[in-house]
């Protein structure tokens, strides 16, 4: 039987420039190509963990819009069970994003409905989250919502995954109830103090989300690859050598490939290493969820 995945978090409208080079303040830069598509880090990692071979739950509030209504029907087309989705009376999330020839990027997002999943919705889909085996979180809802759903996991013993982004200052409470968390090495120096440079800081920033409660961490360090810590072993994983168009959802892919892996009894340097392979492909198309791949792509 497969391991039941679930996910929740933010469901977005991505709208996306790509341009020779982000603009400078004030600056408008005129050539560019426009796509419009499904996004949020939340529904990304769904999709994600869906297209690789998970068994997946998605959780969002979105808006009683035309952008709610599309993303839906988008996430059932995905294989996704959607039957707990969430409705709010704001508008549904949306997401303006740049991206250079280089595939950096930056984003801007209305949170609209998902800055209205509230602790009380959470409640409402307690049993769904206990019977649930994983549970992947990021930081696109309220963080007392996630806080909530990382407790009532915890406590039924569900393996809880947290991508602390976007980065921001979190509770030391919330650590105690993650089993795996996947910071980026800014995302990793805000929440230790530490910034991680060379191995000795790594190696301290580490211990730092151990003390904290968390059993195994993956940071993430984009072109060099990802660090794997499971208790005092450390594992580098290499990135591959690829051509970046857009690195959009690069991360939130990782995020979903380690969950379906572990749910299929990989070990954690296993998964990260599935994920690279996922996140790799997924940096060199355009767009969000466009740009996931699927298992048979990274077969």
């Amino acid at each position: 039987m497969s391991k039941k995945i679930l996910v929740i978090g933010s469901s977005n409208t991505d709208m996306t420039i790509k341009s020779p080079r982000l603009p400078a303040p004030g600056e408008t830069i005129l050539g560019g190509t426009f796509v419009m598509g499904p996004g949020g880090k939340g529904a990304n990692q769904a999709v994600a963990a869906s297209r690789l071979g998970g068994d997946v739950t998605f959780i969002c509030k979105v808006g009683r819009d035309m952008f709610g209504e599309n993303a839906v029907k988008g996430y059932q087309k995905e294989g996704i069970d959607t039957s707990h989705t969430l409705y709010s009376d704001q508008a549904s999330g949306t997401a303006l994003i740049l991206v250079d020839d280089s595939g950096e990027n930056c984003i801007a997002v209305a949170p609209g409905a998902n800055g209205d999943l509230s602790p009380a919705d959470i409640d409402s889909v307690a049993d769904v989250i206990k019977k649930a085996d994983y549970l992947i979180l990021q930081l696109e809802i309220p963080v007392e919502s996630v806080l909530r759903a990382a407790k009532i996991a915890h406590e039924a013993g569900v393996y809880v995954i947290l991508n602390p982004a976007p980065a921001c200052k979190l509770h030391e409470e919330i650590f105690k109830y993650i089993s795996l968390i996947t910071p980026n090495q800014t995302e990793s120096a805000l929440m230790t103090g530490i910034e991680v440079k060379d191995e000795a800081s790594r190696t301290k920033a580490i211990d730092s989300f151990h003390k904290m409660g968390v059993k195994d961490v993956i940071v993430t360090l984009g072109s060099k690859g990802s660090l794997v810590c499971q208790g005092n072993e450390q594992i580098m994983v290499e990135a591959l050598k690829v051509k970046a168009v857009d690195a959009t959802a690069a991360g939130d892919t990782f995020c979903g490939a380690v969950c379906v892996a572990l749910s299929e009894g990989k070990t954690l340097e296993e998964a990260a290493r599935f994920a690279t392979k996922a996140s790799a492909l997924t940096v060199q198309k355009m767009g969000a969820q466009s740009s996931i791949p699927y298992i048979t792509d990274i077969k």
